[in-house]
């Protein structure tokens, strides 16, 4: 009994070693966490419960016989975050450069098969130079494998990848289809071919940060939605992000009243919106000013900002917030914002998280650029994403409300469940001075008869009571009350049911 225990203490004792000290020395010289060390700060002290660590590859071809490490390259198990359950698989980049052989995806599908049993989320903490190429086309059925699970996944528990190193090739893929990415700038990078491989088919140079790296795929790409500077930070916040998910598509958020009271009102707020109707302002005030304890936790802040989106809390409950913002682009919906702004939708109606929309769009943007890149099917996408969401829908409408960006933001044609509207509020096809020149054609050469027009459509539409009248618009709040009518329509909502017909799947405009 006693050489069995000491067999497997000396197993263990190289299994957590890895890839050995020299190679974790060369972890730590690039500013990178081995993947044990990642854990221990991702989970709560104590609570990390290890599966297979003595799991090793079973390729003998390329002298890989002779190069066997317990645990091959991925530590996987399950334990708390802020005393709730989690799975996780930490790939070790000491071990083969993290690259995955068919027994280190086996490990992967493991924790993904019993995540998916219990009903928990999966985080993957990515740190791998891709497919083994000693294993060939088994290394490559093991992505394979991976990827069906993250499909069978998605909408049933959350799934969240934290690149950490290098992710190349096929690797990208299973990222890309959980629901958050996070990046560590100037150590983690993403992209389907290397700088390499695209100079030699392109001709282009460009280096790996500019390719694939945080900074690209949270600003240009939109590929992650946030990125830090270390990983001690990039573990912190993903740590923060969880509290705001449930644990399956079964159950709620989890409830967390704090000392700030659903009925507060908040001042500032009637004057945040300026007289200039062309003027901006900053929308994430609006958004700061009417959550619990002035906590927002915004994703994808660097990536089409005419949108802001992100959790929060409201009297303790969870939500999901979207809302246009006038300083970019005043506000108008483009390609990538609309894309940007469906995706969480859905990820919200998916995972019971009520969605709140503050809306402030003049329109759908113009031009060839966005027409020639696919507007009307991209802009379908939020359009789709409202309509099928089956969540509370609660609407404030600050500002302007104009044309098909009115209904696409959660209008109530769009089953919103509650839609209110500032005093200042524009609900109309267009703006005045458009409306005017289409209608009165024929006085575009009295400029003074115009403005008459314009005075007198302003007065007649350019308000919220016309919607109001038809009941589109529930009630006419001030600015000041939005927390106090927002907590009170999330209370009256608690017990929503509304299901869709029932069908195999939708077919969305991709």
């Amino acid at each position: 009994m006693h050489d069995i225990i000491q067999k497997l203490e000396a197993k263990r004792a190289k299994a957590r070693l890895g890839g050995g000290e020299k190679r974790i020395a060369a972890q730590h010289a690039k500013g990178k966490l081995t993947a044990r060390e990642r854990l221990e700060l991702l989970l709560d002290e104590g609570t990390f419960e290890e599966w297979d660590m003595f799991v090793e590859h079973r390729c003998a071809d390329f002298g890989m016989a002779q190069q066997k490490i317990p645990g091959d390259g991925v530590v996987i198990g399950y334990g708390m975050i802020n005393g709730r359950l989690v799975f996780v698989f930490s790939q070790d980049f000491t071990v083969f450069g993290g690259a995955l052989s068919e027994a280190h995806a086996e490990k992967i599908c493991k924790i993904m098969d019993q995540a998916m049993k219990v009903g928990a989320p999966v985080i993957g903490l990515n740190d791998s130079g891709g497919a083994r190429i000693q294993e060939g086309v088994a290394s490559l059925g093991g992505y394979a494998e991976v990827f069906q699970r993250n499909v069978m996944a998605s909408g049933v528990v959350p799934q969240i990848s934290m690149v950490m190193g290098p992710c190349a090739g096929g690797a990208v893929y299973s990222p890309a289809m959980t629901d958050f990415i996070f990046m560590v700038r100037n150590s983690s990078y993403m992209f389907v071919t290397g700088p390499e491989v695209v100079k030699t088919v392109t001709h282009e140079e460009v280096s790996a940060e500019d390719l694939g790296g945080a900074v690209t795929h949270t600003t240009k790409s939109g590929v992650a939605d946030l990125a830090f500077d270390n990983d001690v930070d990039a573990l912190l916040m993903l740590r923060r992000l969880y509290n705001y998910l449930p644990l399956n598509n079964r159950e709620r958020a989890p409830l967390r009243r704090g000392d700030d009271p659903a009925e507060r009102l908040d001042m500032s707020l009637d004057t945040l919106v300026p007289d200039n109707p062309n003027q901006p302002y900053d929308m994430k005030e609006l958004i700061v000013k009417s959550v619990d304890d002035a906590d927002f936790f915004e994703l994808q802040p660097d990536f089409a900002k005419n949108i802001v989106i992100g959790f929060a809390r409201m009297d303790g409950q969870s939500v999901g917030i979207v809302a246009n913002q006038p300083l970019v682009l005043a506000g108008c919906l483009d390609i990538k914002s609309a894309i940007k702004a469906a995706r969480f939708v859905r990820f919200c109606d998916a995972f019971n998280i009520p969605v709140i929309t503050f809306v402030d769009v003049p329109g759908f943007m113009p031009g060839t650029s966005q027409e020639h890149g696919g507007i009307i099917k991209h802009g379908a996408k939020l359009l789709y994403a409202y309509a099928e969401c089956t969540v509370p829908k609660v609407t404030v409408i600050t500002r302007k409300a104009y044309g098909g960006a009115y209904d696409v933001m959660s209008s109530k044609h769009l089953r919103g469940d509650v839609n209110f509207a500032w005093p200042n509020a524009e609900i109309a096809v267009m703006g005045a001075k458009g409306a005017v020149e289409i209608i009165f054609r024929e006085d575009k050469g009295d400029p003074a008869k115009l403005a008459a027009r314009e005075a007198e459509y302003k007065e007649q539409f350019a308000n919220p009571f016309v919607a109001g009248a038809r009941g589109y618009i529930d009630d006419v709040i001030q600015p000041h009350e939005t927390r106090r009518r927002i907590c009170r329509s999330l209370a009256m909502l608690a017990q929503k049911k509304l299901e869709n017909p029932w069908r195999k799947h939708g077919n969305i405009p991709l």
